[in-house]
């Protein structure tokens, strides 16, 4: 029988996408005021391998990655994600935008070995995890790259967007050897 025990904190991490400059300005002054601060910030890419988002949002849509400092538990998705949705309702109900929702911000984690996201909709390829919340491994880490998977957006699989993720990856391994250091117990989280 297997030992149970805690998983290892992870590096959270929020998706933002708006056309709007301040929608980003207000969702990260949002955002670190309930997790922090954030210790890497994406440059905001293009994002152009779909129209779906266009209908509600928008043309011209922009992405950017926040990373926050603060290593969490996996478990609090749930909560971050209930979070987003009604940040992103505020933004909405608190500005006149011509777009039924002119910020999107969809929280995930990394880990060493995968890129986590949470959302509302269930598929095959997704585990509920609570709260109406399920998880996808959108990214795996394997053999020194990113690789994605059959249902993995098409943007996640970007250069760029993975060259940001690896210097994620490299934060979060750095916070791991560092806790290893400092802590009694090796860093051991059982």
């Amino acid at each position: 029988m297997g030992k149970i025990g805690r998983h290892r904190p992870v590096l959270f991490i929020a998706a933002v996408t708006s056309q709007y400059p301040e929608a980003f300005h207000w969702g990260l002054q949002q955002m670190q005021q309930e997790y922090g601060p954030v210790e890497l910030t994406s440059n905001q890419f293009a994002f152009e391998e779909t129209s779906y988002y266009e209908k509600t949002m928008g043309p011209d849509l922009l992405k950017q990655f926040w990373v926050f400092k603060k290593l969490i538990d996996p478990d609090q998705m749930p909560a971050a994600k209930h979070f987003s949705n009604n940040l992103e309702a505020e933004f909405r109900k608190q500005n006149n935008f011509p777009v039924d929702r002119p910020l999107n911000i969809d929280p995930g984690y990394l880990t060493e070995a995968k890129l986590v996201l949470a959302t509302t909709k269930d598929r095959d390829h997704r585990i509920y995890m609570a709260q109406g919340i399920y998880a996808e491994v959108t990214l795996y880490y394997h053999r020194g790259s990113w690789a994605s998977r059959p249902w993995t957006y098409p943007d996640y699989q970007r250069q760029d967007f993975q060259e940001f993720f690896s210097q994620g990856r490299v934060l979060l391994r750095h916070q791991y050897h560092q806790k290893k250091s400092t802590d009694p117990n090796g860093g051991d989280q059982s």
